[in-house]
């Protein structure tokens, strides 16, 4: 199954240091780039990760990056 592409563009969020996160990787989240929960049934799973430092992070939103939960322009070819 294919995750379903939240936006052809990164999602530009604040994070702080030392906190911990969790990305959606389905694509259905209402909460999107994060989890709500939404993945149930599918197969997917959020990706968790802490945040290095305080500031903008741009997260994957097409869900089809090689560097998730991270943008990497994959949005770009598709």
């Amino acid at each position: 199954m294919e995750p379903k592409i939240a936006q052809k563009a990164p999602f530009a969020v604040e994070v702080e240091a030392g906190n911990e996160y969790y990305w959606c990787a389905c694509g259905r989240s209402n909460t999107q780039p994060f989890c709500d929960g939404s993945h149930q049934g599918t197969g997917f799973a959020p990706v968790a990760f802490n945040a290095e430092k305080t500031g903008k992070a741009y997260l994957c939103g097409c869900k089809h990056s090689n560097k998730k939960p991270f943008c990497d322009g994959t949005h770009a070819r598709l």
